[in-house]
């Protein structure tokens, strides 16, 4: 089989830092994409108002600069850079340029579009790497800091020790809107690292994202818009983590199953869009629970409230919050998360149970 990758910046990746639960994958999966991986933790914390906890769930991170260097050196000429695309179809691409570019198969992942089929929240993030002038004494990540103020709906702050005086540092909120104040968060990150005592030697780079949150959505009208099109695999076909935004595990199992259905035999994008809408419609089934949720966080509760939601979470057993990362959640788990008292007003929860309900009032908002 030849392979094609195109590219439209100077280097595949972009600026991302992309994390996951070692618990998210198989083991087999975990094995392959090891070499992407280029930070490695035994566990992590949680830190809210009420709940300070650590876990000894393995944490991952792959970072834009090792995958452009394992997947460059493994593809080597197959990759073309600078390849801004203009059109692309099921069998072409034409490049901005004006080259058409014809296979049998044309995979497109060039992210999210905005779609009427779905509704969506934000978790949306500045991140900035810091070279500090002492080291900053953390061993493992800290993945939600909710004890700072809270601004734009849930904020909290989210740590990757990189070294011992290297961190990434990035202020994230779960908000409603999709705006990226990036001035306003980068001083909130550097005032954060002044908080803790740290002197920053040096800032290293930055990175910024908006991540998609599910909160309803019609997936078969969604898949329609793509029956004429290549077929498009990570967050152009919805395949994230609906509560986390987290894209890299649903990638990777994905990736296996293009691979199964090809096999040795000739790819087509027939075939390829057929495992990418079966995969899709499977997991949307199945995280339709994870939907609710959003529904609740998002729309339940006052937004400088949302992070209770989270701080009760964590209040469960490992397990449980392992496959809650996992998007693979047993109907016992579903049953304890809303069992209890809820932290969110139980007449507002109520409203927003039936996701019909908020699709046609996003209608109505359109």
């Amino acid at each position: 089989m030849r392979l094609r990758l195109l590219e439209a910046s100077d280097r595949l990746g972009g600026n991302h830092t992309w994390s996951f639960f070692e618990t998210d994958l198989t083991p087999a999966q975990c094995r392959w994409v090891d070499p992407l991986v280029a930070h490695r933790w035994a566990g992590y914390e949680v830190r809210f108002p009420a709940l300070r906890r650590r876990l000894g769930t393995g944490y991952r991170s792959v970072t834009s600069e090792r995958l452009n260097a394992t997947i460059a050196k493994e593809l080597d000429a197959s990759v073309t850079l600078g390849a801004a695309v203009a059109d692309v179809g099921p069998e072409r691409v034409v490049l901005s340029s004006g080259t058409e570019i014809r296979a049998a198969c044309v995979i497109d992942a060039r992210g999210i579009r905005q779609s009427p089929h779905l509704v969506l929240g934000f978790q949306k993030f500045l991140g900035v790497e810091m070279r500090l002038a002492e080291p900053h004494g953390l061993d493992v990540p800290i993945i939600m800091d909710a004890t700072v103020a809270q601004h734009d709906g849930y904020r909290f702050v989210y740590l990757l020790p990189l070294d011992e005086r290297r961190v990434l540092i990035e202020d994230t909120y779960y908000s409603d809107g999709s705006d990226l104040p990036t001035d306003r968060l980068k001083t909130r990150a550097l005032s954060y690292a002044s908080l803790q005592g740290w002197q920053i030697a040096e800032v290293v780079r930055e990175e910024s994202g908006v991540l998609p949150i599910v909160l309803a959505g019609r997936y078969e009208k969604f898949v329609e818009e793509n029956l004429q099109s290549a077929a498009r695999i990570g967050l152009a076909a919805a395949l994230f983590h609906p509560t986390t935004g987290y894209s890299f595990p649903d990638a990777v199992r994905l990736a296996d199953r293009i691979a199964r259905a090809i096999g040795p035999g000739a790819a087509s994008s027939d075939i390829v869009r057929a495992v990418v809408t079966s995969y899709g419609r499977e997991v949307w089934q199945q995280r339709s629970y994870f939907r609710l949720l959003n529904r609740m966080l998002f729309r339940a509760g006052l937004p400088q409230h949302r992070f209770s939601v989270l701080q009760r979470f964590y209040g469960f057993d490992q397990g449980l919050i392992e496959r809650f990362y996992a998007a693979r959640q047993t109907p016992l788990d579903k049953l304890r998360l809303i069992l209890g008292k809820p932290p969110v007003p139980i007449l507002t929860a109520l409203g927003c149970v039936s996701e019909t309900r908020m699709l046609k009032q996003a209608e109505v908002v359109q």
